[in-house]
């Protein structure tokens, strides 16, 4: 009952906050938006008994400092942090133990099987006995209300097509190494107990989000697959992608379907304490259209550039450090793509508070200080000095049952 009743309440202030994120004429300030939001939240997790690790990280503090966390899994769903912080996942559901590292039938996937817990309807919040890999068949079609929590297990999705969160809403993706992603279809495949339909060929990301809403990825290493590592297109919205560390790749993640499709002027995504790291060339992350924070995350490997866009998106970089490769030819962070100078000097896009090393800068755009960046602010940054100590821990956690976490 505590824990529904800190839920609920937690929804409840959301939602008064959520107008004041995304309007209005009247608010020209974005950092006035910022502090005001973060006292409410914050007041808001000191009334309703909060955890505190003193990390700095927001979300870490909400839940790492408890020994108990293992009895306190859905307790997570309560710390979500920018465009995606009503992403509750399965928070309202029944724990589902996979069991079964198996994945041998996409239509008629056996119980305790990974496959078969994401396909169900109600909402559920999957955990795993035990460490395993799982080489999935064809792409991981998920139906809404799902969190999957690898915490206390080493657990990696590789190998074979990997996650699809497509026209569903509310997932988190927690804690799990997802690598080697291949490209399935030309297969049919199950997405609810009720319903199976033919897959052409995926793309091959490690996450791909079409359609999709209210959707958290969190602590999460990712690597070395054939399209994207994470990638958001039509018309998805209210995405966090959060303390994750990505290695390995070229296109690492593009949020946008193309310059023609302009359903994508309203997705609006948080990027925030996520390491990019050794082996990275471009896309961290490609922009098209709607708006995208980009707070606190630690970029020490690029090798064309950094952030990207296209068809006009509001970019607001804060708070992040980019260290810049030794090739003189790689220092600037940000890339205009497929406009004239002409047009992309009005694209807003702007960096606040970053630290740029060895030589790095980023080209900035647009009218300054307009509503439109009061439209991007989706939490506040801590200084780019900590960078460092609150992306320290990116990626899948080693989680020991009965200790922090």
């Amino acid at each position: 009952m505590a824990s529904t009743t800190l839920s609920l309440s937690l929804l409840f202030l959301f939602s008064l906050l959520a107008p004041t994120l995304i309007s209005s004429s009247s608010i020209q300030d974005p950092h006035a938006v910022i502090q005001e939001v973060q006292r409410k939240i914050n007041a808001s997790r000191r009334n309703l008994g909060y955890l505190s690790c003193g990390t700095g990280n927001p979300i870490d503090d909400c839940w790492r400092c408890d020994s108990n966390w293992e009895n306190n899994r859905q307790r997570l769903a309560d710390c979500a942090i920018g465009f995606g912080k009503n992403a509750i996942g399965g928070r309202d559901g029944k724990i589902y133990v996979v069991t079964d590292s198996s994945d041998d039938d996409a239509v008629n996937p056996k119980p305790g099987t990974l496959r078969h817990a994401v396909i169900q309807k109600e909402p559920l919040w999957i955990i795993f006995a035990r460490d395993m890999v799982i080489k999935l068949k064809e792409e991981l079609i998920m139906n809404s209300f799902k969190t999957i929590d690898g915490r206390g297990a080493s657990v990696h999705i590789a190998g074979g097509p990997c996650i699809t969160i497509q026209f569903v809403t509310n997932i988190i993706i927690h804690g799990l190494n997802i690598h080697d992603c291949k490209q399935g279809g030309n297969a049919n495949v199950r997405d609810s107990p009720d319903h199976y339909g033919w897959r052409t060929i995926s793309d091959g990301d490690g996450v791909s989000i079409f359609g999709g809403s209210h959707v958290w990825v969190d602590h999460c290493s990712l690597s070395n697959c054939h399209d994207g590592l994470i990638d958001a297109i039509h018309g998805s919205s209210a995405i966090t992608i959060s303390n994750n560390f990505m290695t390995h790749h070229d296109k690492v993640m593009l949020l946008g379907h193309s310059d023609a499709y302009t359903q994508d002027k309203s997705m609006q995504v948080t990027i925030a304490f996520n390491h990019f790291g050794e082996g990275l060339v471009q896309r961290m992350p490609r922009c098209r259209h709607g708006n995208f924070h980009v707070v606190n995350n630690d970029y020490t490997h690029w090798e064309m550039y950094a952030i990207g866009g296209s068809a006009e998106p509001t970019i607001l970089s804060q708070g992040n450090r980019f260290l810049a490769p030794d090739d003189r030819f790689s220092k600037e962070v940000t890339k205009h793509e497929d406009a004239p100078e002409s047009e992309w000097k009005n694209w807003n896009w702007r960096s606040e508070g970053d630290l740029m090393l060895n030589g790095a800068y980023f080209t900035p755009s647009g009218a300054g200080a307009s509503s439109s960046y009061a439209r991007a602010s989706s939490l506040g940054a801590k200084p780019s000095s900590v960078v460092g100590s609150i992306t320290a821990a990116a990626g899948a956690l080693n989680c020991k049952k009965g200790s922090r976490c």
